[in-house]
């Protein structure tokens, strides 16, 4: 049986796919659950609703995408209540997303007691990163004590974007080196040899890293410390603050990079600056993965932003052109999949990403 039901459940949302091998048989998005102008009560009632809807004939595993597996789960696991448990001890390292999945995964046991549900963490594909690009310079029994370390984030992305870079330059995925810009409203960077993610730019949670929607990326600590003792906010608004209302939207007041765009032509010197500040962080990224793989052979972008922007690709690679990265205007415009030059040192790409079929993925082969 190849039926793979993938459900991905935020705290009022449920993005929903059913593949028969790598063929999408059916999709959906169920949004505003629990909301006074939602359409369902709650997610037991948005998956009751759906899987009356489908025909779940011959399905082999329901894949939940588990934001945060800690340093426990390295791979797609099998859920039984040691498992979901053990996510639910995560949902401090992951409070907006671990709840989410909590709600999926109990509701959907319960609703397909015979199917083996299978949690597939993003972090899972960052676990290979070494001890020294994983851990950071601080007490050691403190970080022990309550697990801080890198763990990194669109780990599913990063893994099959990666994979299939390696085939568009003909590589084995076993042989190429990538640099991986899974750039949406949430954006990460990560560096890739030879299959196995060796860094990434997002932490301990997934504030960190490159510039996003509405979160900071990175930032002085300290700045923390000085707006609590000087500036006088509490540790709960500034959490707010660096994760609902900075990033594009502290930066220019909007968070949708077309919406940036689109205020940066007509003038707007915010809109511009974030737009700058955006790509330039990129550009710092992509610089220090070169040094950390040593041998690059592609750089690629994803997601939203990245399948969409050719502007956003155009400047974060600009002045790259002596490391062996050089953009062509035309192919770069027309979102073709490779945007480099015929006979760049490095190429650079455009793959579209499948994070529900990677899932999809993980999901079969922890039950085969």
């Amino acid at each position: 049986m190849t039926r793979v039901l993938v459900l991905n459940c935020g705290s009022s949302s449920l993005r929903y796919r059913l593949y028969d091998g790598d063929e999408v048989l059916t999709k959906g998005l169920v949004q505003r659950i629990g909301e006074a102008d939602g359409d369902v009560a709650d997610h037991d009632e948005a998956l009751r609703t759906l899987m009356d809807d489908l025909d779940l004939t011959g399905l082999s595993a329901v894949g939940h995408r588990v934001v945060h597996g800690g340093e426990r789960f390295t791979a797609a696991t099998v859920v039984d209540d040691d498992v979901l448990a053990a996510i639910e001890e995560l949902i401090p390292l992951a409070p907006l997303h671990n709840p989410g999945a909590l709600t999926g995964l109990r509701v959907a046991r319960k609703l397909l007691p015979d199917v083996p549900q299978v949690a597939v963490f993003d972090t899972a594909f960052h676990a290979t990163i070494p001890p020294e690009g994983a851990l950071w310079a601080v007490d050691k029994d403190l970080a022990s004590r309550w697990g801080l370390r890198r763990y990194g984030f669109h780990g599913t992305s990063h893994a099959y974007v990666s994979r299939e870079t390696a085939r568009v330059i003909g590589k084995p995925a076993g042989e190429a080196n990538v640099i991986t810009l899974h750039l949406g409203n949430g954006a990460s960077a990560a560096a890739v040899r030879g299959g196995r993610s060796v860094a990434t730019s997002m932490g301990m949670t997934p504030l960190p890293g490159l510039v996003m929607g509405t979160r900071s990326g990175d930032i002085d600590p300290s700045l923390i410390f000085h707006l609590h003792r000087v500036a006088g906010l509490s540790l709960d608004e500034i959490e707010d603050t660096l994760t609902r209302k900075s990033g594009l939207l502290g930066l220019s007041g909007a968070n949708d990079m077309r919406t940036v765009l689109e205020r940066a032509d007509a003038g707007d010197e915010d809109a511009r600056l974030a737009f700058d500040v955006f790509c330039r962080r990129i550009r710092e990224y992509v610089g220090s993965y070169l040094a950390v793989l040593g041998r690059v052979d592609a750089i690629t972008f994803t997601a939203g932003v990245g399948e969409n922007a050719p502007l956003v690709r155009e400047h974060a690679l600009a002045g790259l052109e002596a490391l062996g990265i050089t953009v062509d205007p035309d192919r770069n415009a027309r979102n073709e999949l490779i945007i480099s030059p015929d006979g760049s040192p490095i190429t650079v790409c455009v793959v579209p990403t499948e994070e529900e079929l990677e899932i999809a993925s993980e999901a079969r082969k922890a039950v085969s």
